[in-house]
């Protein structure tokens, strides 16, 4: 699960990257922020449950 998240973080960065880099594609970056910040919310707030579970 982890090496997954991983991989779409990076996808996420390297669209980012991409649509700050070529002229016109203000809209991929755009997208690409939004994607990486709703990945991370999405692992925070799985990892907050899990450990509420748990305890």
């Amino acid at each position: 699960m982890l090496g997954l998240i991983i991989t779409l973080l990076v996808i996420w960065l390297i669209l980012t990257i991409l649509g700050l880099v070529i002229k016109g594609l203000a809209w991929l970056a755009a997208i690409g922020i939004i994607l990486f910040v709703v990945t991370l919310a999405w692992v925070g707030i799985r990892r907050l449950l899990a450990s509420r579970r748990d305890s």
